[in-house]
């Protein structure tokens, strides 16, 4: 199957599990950082850097790999909104 390596938003609807994984630049985050990022980064998948879909016998499992990019972005979304 085609785009499993970018948003796709006919799997979304299929997205039975997520996962997320840390790119190897991204070190020393707090598990509370951690935790707001993986929240957020799959709160719009569309603006990952990194997605991937896995096919599983339900639907699929997104897996994003954070970035610094998607770090530095949504740190920036979430100054902006304070």
């Amino acid at each position: 199957m085609a785009g499993l390596n970018k948003y796709d938003g006919r799997l979304e609807g299929l997205v039975v599990e997520t996962r997320t994984l840390w790119a190897d630049d991204v070190k020393g985050l707090s598990d509370d950082d951690r935790a707001w990022l993986s929240q957020a980064i799959h709160g719009s998948p569309e603006l990952a850097s990194r997605i991937n879909y896995d096919r599983a016998h339900t639907g699929f499992t997104r897996e994003i790999t954070v970035t610094v990019e998607d770090i530095q972005r949504l740190y920036q979304e979430r100054v902006g909104a304070e």
